[in-house]
């Protein structure tokens, strides 16, 4: 499981796979997002400017990351 801890209010779920390392940039973001991949507490998400605040959770390919303040 990855922690990202937030500096603002919230981090938009691109920018969050892209800073766990789970994609390589935000076109593949993009993509993984919108092929209804990625979940954000367990609900499929299709928006890649979703924005995350602390205590969510967003799974990908099983694998975890936790927003955090």
């Amino acid at each position: 499981m990855e922690v990202i801890k937030l500096r603002d209010e919230y981090i938009k779920l691109g920018q969050a796979l892209k800073a766990a390392g789970y994609v390589d940039s935000g076109v593949d973001a993009k993509l993984v997002i919108q092929d209804g991949l990625v979940k954000v507490n367990g609900q499929t998400e299709t928006q890649r400017g979703k924005k995350l605040h602390a205590g969510d959770e967003v799974e990908y390919k099983d694998q975890l990351i936790k927003i955090e303040k």
